[in-house]
Parts: structure tokens; C-alpha cells; sequence
């Protein structure tokens, strides 16, 4: 096999772990669909169910439906269903957003527990609905006894879709200030045709709890188990705090404090990331020898950028045809971003660094332009906006030490001067305080994670004495499915006592090599 199509393989396993597809397909449909807040109305299907007679939960009726998986393989089979609320809860008569809803009732042998688990996703932006069929085999054990409930939280999925495409894809051609001028236009030609169809100021966390919690009362639920992944670990603080006696457990996979505000640590969250992922290859003498020190050689490359950057010649991930661009330094910081979430895939990036160290720029241009095409339908960004500056705003700042850091401050910048321009919600007075409870709770951090690191969940265990914090090694964001972690994540659900685990077998888990060749990994 050649060096050229063995790198298009790279990148094709890539783009399969991503599940670019799945989202992207996901996405325009939700698109197409909330054209209006009533056209949501329509419970999510990927594959038309012939009719058939309702499945009702507690007052919700239910009907056959399947979530879409990654790759084309055969996707979740749900039932869907529906639930009006109030868009302004001061106005209950107003306007509605319909909640798109879907259910994955328990096995049909053994003992069904009353308490079924909630997935919030994450973001701020992403769907329930398209979320879980990549999280789904971590609920195998749990669908023993419970059932699933995802909730497309309004603004994301077919609960009204808050969307902003244009502003997502950005121009990284242009300089810093003619680009943050350019998103700033496009923030509020999006806002002007969104608030034809939604008031957005009620697209926030407090929103969303309250729109939990009737669901929770429309399935007859007393108590419900609440998994956040990312952002989804802030709405199952919010939910925890505002109605304590109706949640029974929270697992916080990826946490992020109450008292933190998004945006400010992205910069030096990702910066250690990428120090402990890169410190990787000089454990390993064969990567060393074949690739030297990865972070000094990505700083050598986004300094080349910024002098001189080159016009490079690749090939469409999509299409197949040949195009060229300049590959700058933008280019670079947005690739590592997103691939330092997960060491698997975080992996390839040493050698990329280093093919463009040595003037091959393409992979780097390829994979980079792979992902900017489909990020934008993977986050509602319309609902991101609303959350960000209703909750985070007010305390987004400059970071001196971060200015010449990868991502620099250019995206707080970004978002201080689009929220200028975006209608905001209220916050609670208690909003950024911790959550200080006796529910029990299991929190999940990634040795790796370059958003959410470790010490995030260590600060928000301190107040929930009912609670345990583990750190398993060498993974990035969203760890749920690694190793047995969903056994352990069953037998919490079970017993409602973290303490009482036994976790010895996360210590099997391992950390990802780098790539040393695109033959893949070394022996």
C-alpha cells in the first residue's frame, strides 16, 4: 500500500471516529425541520416506522423509531415522542417549544427500576437524540433495569433548532480583527432570523432544567438519574440544586464547575493537554527518534505560519478534487483543539507536526478543512450564544499569560463582543456557586481531557460528601465507554453508592501510542 493512500486510511478511520455523518446528516434535518417552533413538533426519526399503536410513559405517547449511528451501521431503535412547553414560562399561553424526546425503555427481562437515566448533552449546543447512539453501548448493563430518556435540550437537535452556520465556519484567511468583525456581522444577521421563530432569551440552563423536570412529571417519574457529558455536567448541577428531592443519582462525565465561566480556561486547559499528550512520545524511544519533540515542533510551525504562510495543494475530503489554500496558523490551532479530546485520535498529530515541519503540509490542510466543513452542524450555535451570554458573559476576560499560547485569547474576545450583540436571559444569584448536596454522585475525568481537566472535578467533590471523583488514565473528554467504566457506571446506578465501588479495573486502561508512520502505530 502506498504512502498516500495508507494516509487517506488515517484519515478515513479519523473521520469514522468523529462520526462526522451521523451529525452532519442529523443536523440538516433538525435544520430543515425547525424552520418553525411548530415543525418541531415532529418526534426525531432516521428510518420511517410503519404505524403503529402508541407506547405510552406516565402521559407521553410514544411511537417505534430509530436514532442514527456512526458509519451506516444499524442505529439505536427508540420509541419517540413529543412534549409542549412554554418558550417564556411568564407566558404559558405563549408561544410553545415542542421538545423532542426520545425513550429507550429497559430490557424486557428482569426487575424495571422507577427511575429511569436522563443523558444531557453537551456543548452548549448539542442534541440528546444524536448524541447517544455513540454513547449507547456505555448503557448496556444499565438497560437491565432502567430506561434512557434523551431530551433534545431546547435550541439543539428538533427542539426548535437555534442554528448559526456561517458564524461556526468563521474565515481563517482573514486577519484576527477583519474575522472577529466578520462573525460579529454574521452573529447578527443570525439573531435577526432567529428571533423571527424564538424569544432568545429563553434558551438557557435554567430553561432547560425546568423543562427536565416537566418531562420528569409528564412520564410519572418521582426520581431520575441524571448523566451529564461536558456542558451536560453543568444542567445536572443546575437540575440538582433547583429539585433535590427529584434527583436520585448524578454521574458528571467531564466536569464542569459551576463556578467556572466558559471560555476563560480554554486556552490553558488545552495548552497542559497538549504537554502531557505530546511528553507521551518522548517515553517512547522510537517515536523520539522518528519525530523529535512534538512541542517544539509545533511551536517552530505555527511560527513559520505566521511569517510566511504557504500555499498548499490538497485534496477534498468530500469531493475528491484538488484545491488549494494557505494554511495558517488558525488552521493549526482549531486541528489540535479538537483532536487533543480524544488520544486516540490525538495520536496522528506528532507525525502531522512533523510532516509539516518538514514543508508536507497537506495532511495537515486535508484533515484540518475535513473538520471546519462539518463542526458547525455538530453545535446549535444560535442556542450556544444563548447560554454563553446569558450565564458566562459578565465574566469572560483576557488571559496576559495565554497570548502567545496556541488558541491565544481571540476566542474570548470572539464571544465578548457577540454576546454584545445577543439577547440575554436571566441568571440565578446562586448560578456559579457549587452545588453543595447529599445526592450521591460519581464524577469522570480524563488524565488527558484538554477541556475539562481532572482538578475541575476535584473542586466540585469537595461539596457533595455523597460523592467520589475518578481519573482514568491516559483518556481525553466524555470517558464513559472506556475500559469497564460502564459496569461501574450500572453498579453506581444500582447501589447509589460511589464510595462503594470497586474501580481497581480502570487501572487496565492504557495509554494511546503515537503514530511514528502512517503504517499506524508501532509494535
Amino acid at each position: 500500500m502506498s504512502r498516500k493512500a495508507r494516509f487517506i486510511l488515517v484519515a478515513l478511520l479519523l473521520l469514522a471516529f468523529f462520526g462526522y455523518r451521523q451529525y452532519r446528516d442529523h443536523a440538516r434535518d433538525a435544520s430543515a425541520d425547525g424552520a418553525s417552533t411548530s415543525a418541531a413538533a415532529a418526534p426525531a426519526r432516521a428510518t420511517a416506522a410503519p404505524p403503529s399503536r402508541p407506547r405510552m410513559l406516565g402521559s407521553l405517547a410514544f411511537t417505534p423509531c430509530t436514532l442514527p449511528s456512526q458509519l451506516g451501521a444499524p442505529g439505536v431503535e427508540a420509541q419517540c415522542g413529543s412534549l409542549p412547553v412554554a418558550e417564556n414560562p411568564a407566558l404559558p399561553q405563549g408561544r410553545k417549544v415542542v421538545l423532542n424526546i426520545a425513550w429507550i425503555p429497559a430490557d424486557e427481562d428482569g426487575d424495571k427500576a422507577p427511575d429511569p437515566v436522563f443523558l444531557l448533552a453537551g456543548g452548549p449546543g448539542q442534541s440528546a437524540t444524536a448524541s447517544y447512539p455513540a454513547v449507547a453501548p456505555a448503557f448496556k448493563d444499565v438497560l437491565k433495569q432502567r430506561g434512557v430518556v434523551l431530551v433534545d435540550q431546547r435550541g439543539t437537535g428538533k427542539s426548535n433548532p437555534l442554528q448559526c452556520a456561517d458564524v461556526a465556519e468563521g474565515d481563517p484567511s482573514l486577519d484576527e480583527a477583519a474575522m472577529q468583525q466578520a462573525m460579529l456581522a454574521a452573529v447578527e444577521r443570525c439573531r435577526d432570523a432567529l428571533e423571527k421563530r424564538a424569544d432568545l432569551r429563553f434558551y438557557t440552563t435554567t430553561d432547560a432544567i425546568r423543562d427536565l423536570d416537566a418531562v420528569r412529571q409528564a412520564i410519572g417519574a418521582d426520581t431520575i438519574n441524571l448523566l451529564g457529558i461536558s456542558y451536560g455536567t453543568r444542567v445536572a448541577q443546575q437540575y440538582a440544586r433547583a429539585y433535590p428531592r427529584h434527583a436520585r443519582t448524578l454521574v458528571l462525565d467531564s466536569v464542569a464547575p459551576n463556578d467556572i465561566y466558559l471560555g476563560n480556561d480554554f486556552a490553558r486547559n488545552l495548552e497542559s493537554a497538549l504537554d502531557l499528550q505530546f511528553a507521551r512520545c518522548g517515553k517512547i524511544p522510537a517515536c523520539a527518534r522518528a519525530l523529535g519533540n512534538p512541542r517544539e515542533q509545533l511551536d517552530a510551525l505555527m511560527a513559520r505560519l505566521k511569517a510566511d504562510p504557504p500555499l498548499v495543494t490538497y485534496r477534498d475530503a468530500s469531493t475528491g478534487e484538488s484545491k488549494q489554500e494557505r494554511l495558517l496558523p488558525a488552521h493549526i490551532a482549531g486541528l489540535a483543539r479538537m483532536y487533543a479530546y480524544s488520544p486516540m485520535v490525538s495520536s496522528i498529530l506528532p507525525l502531522l507536526i512533523h510532516e509539516g515541519v518538514q514543508g508536507r503540509f497537506d495532511g495537515l490542510m486535508a484533515l484540518s478543512k475535513m473538520l471546519d466543513s462539518q463542526l458547525s452542524d455538530q453545535m446549535a450555535y444560535g442556542m450556544q450564544l444563548s447560554v454563553i451570554c446569558s450565564e458566562d458573559a459578565d465574566g469572560l476576560e483576557d488571559d496576559p499569560a495565554m497570548a502567545s499560547s496556541l488558541l491565544g485569547n481571540s476566542l474570548v474576545a470572539g464571544l465578548v463582543a457577540q454576546c454584545g450583540a445577543w439577547p440575554k436571559g436571566k441568571r440565578p444569584d446562586d448560578f456559579h456557586a457549587p452545588l453543595a448536596s447529599d445526592v450521591p454522585a460519581l464524577l469522570l475525568s480524563g488524565e488527558l481531557d484538554p477541556v475539562t481537566p481532572p482538578d475541575y472535578a476535584a473542586r466540585v467533590v469537595k461539596t457533595l460528601p455523597n460523592g467520589r471523583a475518578l481519573v482514568l488514565r491516559g483518556q481525553g473528554h466524555n470517558v464513559i465507554g472506556a475500559g469497564c467504566m460502564p459496569k461501574l457506571f450500572a453498579q453506581f446506578l444500582d447501589t447509589a453508592d460511589a464510595k462503594s465501588l470497586d474501580a481497581k479495573c480502570l487501572d487496565k486502561l492504557a495509554y494511546t501510542p503515537p503514530f511514528t508512520s502512517f503504517n499506524g502505530w508501532g509494535p
